[in-house]
């Protein structure tokens, strides 16, 4: 098992950790919706799954059933 000779001073490990960001995720607005939902991800409104501002799933159609 690998272990370090000598101990990590906390600067030292400071420095390497400096480049680990939280990053906030972007957010898109849907054309036909208006919808705010992640990049290249479907979203859900009003019953209906959309991605890229078409309709994949309509639920709507199934309950009125």
């Amino acid at each position: 098992m690998a272990h370090p000779k000598r101990k990590i001073s906390k600067t030292r490990r400071d420095k390497r950790r400096t480049h680990y960001k939280a990053t906030a995720p972007q957010i898109a607005i849907d054309k036909t919706t208006g919808e705010s939902h992640l990049y290249h991800r479907a979203h859900w409104h009003e019953g209906k799954l959309y991605y890229r501002g078409k309709v994949l799933i309509d639920n709507t159609e199934e309950n009125a059933a």
